[in-house]
């Protein structure tokens, strides 16, 4: 019953919740930009780059606009980037298309991470039986 009465003080204007700290998380938190690089998530199996492009166009000058996809189905992967030429009007695409619909899907904006490096596929070293014709299995021990 507390849950409920706390979202009727919320939607009423009550005050009341500001001592508490908040339990509903926005993902319209202002981050501040450090590239103009824009990472674009929630979006439809359906938008292509070309849409993508489009919805975006409008907020500034659009460097590049990528939906990502999978290499065998070439099919979205449901989300993409966009570069802008400058923070600021990367700022304002955020802003303007943060929570809004695309294609009948709502999608996401935030400031894209840089690409963490990938690690090297570790290479098992070959089982050597050294000529005896036995190996060795963990569960049981020896075995031919």
């Amino acid at each position: 019953m507390a849950f409920v009465s706390s979202f009727r003080r919320l939607f009423a204007g009550s005050n009341s919740l500001s001592s508490t700290p908040s339990l509903l998380c926005v993902r319209q938190c202002s981050t501040l930009l450090t590239s103009p690089k824009l990472f674009v998530s929630g979006l439809s199996r359906l938008t292509t780059t070309e849409k993508l492009q489009d919805a975006f166009a409008s907020f500034g000058e659009l460097v590049d606009a990528r939906v990502i996809t999978d290499r065998e189905t070439g099919r979205s992967k449901g989300f993409g980037f966009v570069t802008y030429a400058t923070i600021e009007d990367a700022e304002k695409a955020k802003e303007g298309m943060n929570a809004k619909f695309l294609d009948g899907w709502v999608i996401f904006v935030d400031p894209a991470r840089p690409r963490e490096p990938r690690r090297p596929l570790q290479q098992e070293p070959p089982q050597s039986s050294y000529g005896s014709g036995f190996t060795t299995n963990k569960t049981i021990g020896w075995c031919k």
